[in-house]
């Protein structure tokens, strides 16, 4: 297949996944129930973990989540941006944060900073998507901002909608510097860009009384319909990586042996049939990593194993994020930590964007990474008061900024057979 028809095939596997979201959501609650969740949702306070389940029922966090994403897409379709390895892991990450942050309403004020700063440079819309759709992790900003300050409802509207879009603005060319910081050995760049963003943001308004507290809504009891509708997703994957090529396994070797260091694209190195195939052997590595713990499937954990599948398009891989989880379990087993707690869970979910680390420098380098994103991960979450919905990203990126530069003096590079061997920035 072409490089095109790869691109449109993942496009429709993702406007396929949300629209499973939504007829889910109508499955499972009655019409009313949803329209009311739908309600509670836009104008919830979005601080992490905020389970969107807990907020607007079953129904409605699943139907909202469906419905951003689908808007998301059409906004790819209608600037012409291209569906590459970061689209499809920008798309899943809306998604699946989509069921504890973002909303219908809180994404655009963003979007809208970044396709200001787009259009100051003179650059094309299309070239800055998914720029645009990544820094929607800080968009729960607005939701606070506009609805639970002390503020009259008007004058937050117009401060959170103006904080959010200076924000857009200054995330690009952040996202530009910071990404050398860990070079490339993260793969959720944007999360650390957020949160370093969002630190600063938090400071001026805690300055002036207006810092929010974070709170945690945590759900449970939804444990078999989610795991259906999981199933229902990896089989569907399944399905097309076999519809786009009889033989999808005989590419997926070759891609086991990348790295997956940032900027990978799986799409265009080996194929829409391969990537599919990856997304749903690592989906399904995630989600038996939920259930072999014991923890419960909420709207949070699901947003977490929907991370890892969408970053198997442009990074991750079943050799080089089994590592990085094995050192968060192993630190949950070391440490004072319950492996089925919140923080925990996510550690070795949304982690797994380590996993350049493990395929560039070894499996127990992974292991050393996510030993330490399990700690890193729970302090980091207090400096933006829970309003980067990617945390672990946040942490990530200081994890990596040491954890490499160490590897890359101690161990002696893996290369993949098809990737030119490239320095690692001093420490």
């Amino acid at each position: 297949m072409s490089g095109r028809r790869d691109q449109h095939a993942l496009f429709l596997v993702i406007v396929g996944m949300s629209v499973v979201f939504v007829v889910f959501g109508l499955i499972v609650d009655p019409v009313d129930e949803i329209v009311h969740g739908l309600g509670d949702i836009v104008f919830a306070r979005d601080l992490v973990i905020t389970d969107f389940v807990g907020v607007g029922g079953l129904g409605g966090a699943f139907v909202q989540a469906g419905l951003v994403t689908l808007v998301a897409c059409a906004v790819y379709r209608v600037t012409g941006a291209p569906v590459d390895g970061a689209a499809v892991a920008c798309l899943l990450l809306v998604l699946g944060t989509a069921l504890y942050g973002k909303t219908l309403l809180n994404i655009w004020p963003i979007v809208a900073g970044v396709a200001l700063y787009a259009r100051v440079r003179g650059d094309r819309l299309a070239d800055h998507v998914s720029t645009a759709f990544f820094a929607t992790a800080l968009s729960p900003i607005f939701s606070v901002l506009a609805f639970r300050t002390a503020l009259p409802v008007w004058a937050g509207v117009l401060l959170g909608a103006a904080t959010s879009v200076l924000v857009g603005f200054v995330v690009p060319p952040v996202a530009q510097r910071l990404f050398h910081a860990h070079a490339g050995f993260t793969l959720y760049n944007m999360g650390f860009v957020a949160g370093v963003v969002g630190a600063v943001v938090i400071a001026v308004y805690q300055a002036f009384g207006l810092g929010p507290q974070p709170e945690m809504v945590w759900t449970s009891g939804h444990d078999t319909p989610l795991l259906i509708l999981l199933a229902v997703l990896l089989l569907g994957m399944l399905a097309a990586a076999f519809a786009c090529d009889r033989t999808p396994w005989r590419g997926y070797p070759r891609l086991l042996r990348r790295t997956g260091r940032a900027p990978a694209d799986f799409i265009d190195s080996d194929g829409a049939a391969t990537v599919l195939l990856n997304m749903a052997v690592i989906g399904a590595l995630a989600t038996g990593y939920v259930l072999v713990i014991g923890a419960d499937l909420n709207g949070p954990v699901v947003a977490g194993i929907l991370s890892v599948i969408g970053f198997g398009a442009c990074g991750k891989h079943a050799l080089n994020i089994v590592p990085v989880m094995a050192g968060v379990a192993l630190a949950g087993l070391l440490k004072p930590f319950e492996l089925t707690d919140p923080g925990l869970i996510w550690a070795a979910l949304y982690g797994t964007c380590l996993a350049p680390i493990a395929g560039r420098f070894g499996p127990h380098w992974g292991v050393v990474a996510g030993f330490f994103q399990a700690s890193t991960a729970q302090v980091t979450g207090a400096v933006v008061a829970g309003l980067n919905l990617y945390g672990n990203g946040f942490a990530a990126g200081f994890v990596a900024a040491v954890v490499a530069p160490v590897a890359a003096f101690l161990a002696k590079p893996r290369r993949a057979a098809d990737e030119p061997e490239e320095p690692v920035p001093a420490a």
